[in-house]
């Protein structure tokens, strides 16, 4: 019987690896993942080979991660067959959509453990029943309360995600968030407050707060707890000990002139926003469900300039739209033009099942995306070479990572304005990880600044 399984109790600790798909919010929900499974004795494993429970932790915005997800669970099964006892599992997003659920079960019967976004918290039940029944357990809900104060095991010492409201409202016609992740919920301020409170207080110097829209955050509070994201903003900023506050992501249509003011008056707020405009031409933003037109996203951006000089500005872009025709996509790459992102990600359009737009008509020609898709890119890359090299030569305050995966000697960190940055390692034995450290720029490139540490000797 292919739902019964074979004991999964170990003599030794057991251990567990998440691979995680999508964006901060899928990965600050596998930190809470993890921060559970260490509550109930497990230890990370440094593969899925030498894991006894392995979690895929899926997202569904775009259909690569769903062709990447079957991908990675047919590539387990040899894994499952050459240790029956070992637990495999499937979370986040993607699950959520109607009918996957059923084509795991069906098609991979070496899935052990389904569960959403809605019920994360009851992974500890979930495996207790996986232990006592010996077969297959999917659990699902659709919406809920959502729990607090659920561990979390942070990947970094001095930087962490905090969630200020989950869901989304606004239904955008490509998106499927709002079906998996539900609606808007705020959480309490002082939940939040406490939260960040406690992080500084562990040497974290750096938050990022999150939500689906962090500039709807607060409509859904009690009256008497009624406030919006720009006073949140500013009363995060009065936690002592950080030094850095980011958040997204933000929708255009709720970017107040109240939180622009916050963002300039805030010290440790960074010089960096990211803004998705998905889109340049206003008939495509209205067939797109965006609620604003390319005039106000421009004007925006001037205002932005204007109150913090210096900041960073980053977008996310949707090319080949159904309808989309070669004009929409020139006034895209007008108003990428005129907005002189730092950065965008961008992407083709693909349809998502269950949204608006996988029905509309005139779906565009998958070579066209992709040919447009090219064209945006490189422009996005001039722009963004362009901004970096206007660096070169000044000194930078760089929050750093660590080494860098590729080279021992070098070292990557950050900017406030969320930049990369390559130097070498100082002619010194001490660790700057976690560290924010004057860096002189030497090159801006497309996506990284190289630079080398400025120290008191020079």
């Amino acid at each position: 019987m292919k739902d019964r399984l074979p004991s999964c109790a170990h003599p030794r600790t057991p251990t567990y690896y998440i691979r995680t798909f999508g964006c901060q919010m899928n990965a600050h929900d596998s930190e809470v993942i993890a921060g559970l499974l260490e509550q109930l004795g497990y230890k990370r494993a440094s593969s899925p080979e030498t894991a006894d429970l392995i979690l895929l932790n899926t997202c569904c915005v775009r259909a690569n991660a769903e062709n990447r997800l079957y991908g990675h669970l047919g590539n387990l099964k040899p894994l499952k067959e050459e240790r029956p006892d070992r637990v495999i599992g499937v979370c986040g997003c993607f699950v959520q959509q109607p009918g996957e659920q059923e084509k795991i079960r069906e098609e991979f019967p070496h899935v052990d453990l389904v569960f959403g976004t809605h019920n994360l918290h009851r992974l500890p039940a979930l495996l207790a029943q996986l232990e006592e029944t010996k077969s297959r357990v999917f659990e699902l809900w659709q919406e809920g309360e959502r729990v607090e104060d659920l561990p979390v095991q942070r990947e970094s010492p001095f930087r962490a995600w905090v969630n200020i409201i989950y869901g989304c409202n606004n239904f955008c016609s490509y998106c499927i968030v709002p079906y998996v992740r539900g609606r808007e919920q705020s959480r309490r301020p002082e939940k939040i407050l406490e939260e960040v409170r406690a992080l500084a207080a562990d040497g974290v110097k750096e938050v990022t707060l999150l939500g689906q829209n962090v500039n709807s955050y607060g409509r859904d509070l009690p009256a008497g707890e009624r406030m919006d994201f720009a006073d949140l903003l500013r009363l995060v900023g009065e936690v002592d000990g950080l030094s850095r506050i980011r958040f997204q992501t933000s929708h255009p249509k709720d970017l107040s002139s109240k939180l622009i003011r916050q963002m300039a008056a805030g010290e440790n707020v960074c010089e960096h926003l990211h803004l998705p405009v998905q889109a340049g031409s206003n008939r495509v933003l209205a067939a797109m469900n965006r609620q604003y037109t390319r005039e106000h996203y421009l004007k925006l951006i001037e205002e932005l300039r204007a109150a913090v000089p210096g900041i960073a500005i980053t977008t996310d872009i949707i090319v080949g739209f159904p309808g989309e025709e070669e004009e929409d996509f020139l006034q895209t790459l007008d108003l990428v033009e005129k907005a002189a992102f730092d950065s965008a990600f961008t992407f083709a359009y693909s349809p998502r099942k269950g949204t608006k737009a996988a029905t509309l008509p005139n779906q565009v020609a998958p070579e066209i995306r992709m040919e447009r898709l090219y064209r945006l890119i490189e422009l996005v890359d001039t722009l963004a070479k362009k901004s970096n090299k206007r660096l070169e030569g000044e000194v930078v305050a760089v929050l750093v990572e660590g080494s860098s995966a590729k080279r021992e000697d070098i070292y990557t960190g950050y900017t406030r304005t969320g930049k990369q940055v390559l130097f070498p390692h100082p002619d010194s034995d001490e660790d700057l990880t976690g560290r924010e450290i004057p860096v002189l720029i030497e090159k801006g490139l497309s996506h990284t600044l190289h630079g080398k540490a400025v120290t008191g000797r020079e």
